[in-house]
């Protein structure tokens, strides 16, 4: 059984570590700001569930646990909420989503 759970950690860290990777890609590759910030917050917010499992998996039932699940329970609503923010902040500020990306005043 402790051969399962091992593999199942692994396979969850492993996974939750492609996810971070590949988000990491698509803010280099991505050329817009709106795409950036959707790569970001989409796949680092599930690459941290992912770990964050793993990590509880490894850790047993134990005061560890708990601490894990706080973090994970913070960065579950702290991630889509700065992603949210920086979008906003970016409307407001004028800057339009699409492949130029130019600021409505340069016009």
């Amino acid at each position: 059984m402790a051969l399962v759970f091992d593999s199942l950690s692994w396979l969850l860290l492993i996974s939750g570590g492609i996810f971070i990777v590949i988000s990491t890609v698509g803010m280099l590759r991505f050329r817009e700001f709106y795409t950036r910030l959707h790569a970001a917050s989409i796949a680092d917010t599930l690459g941290a569930m992912l770990i964050v499992a793993g990590l509880i998996m490894q850790a047993g039932f134990t005061l560890i646990t708990v601490k894990l699940l706080l973090i994970l329970f913070f960065v579950l609503f702290t991630t889509p909420t700065a992603a949210h923010a920086l979008a906003k902040a970016a409307m407001h500020g004028n800057l339009r989503p699409g492949p130029d990306c130019k600021d409505e005043r340069d016009q």
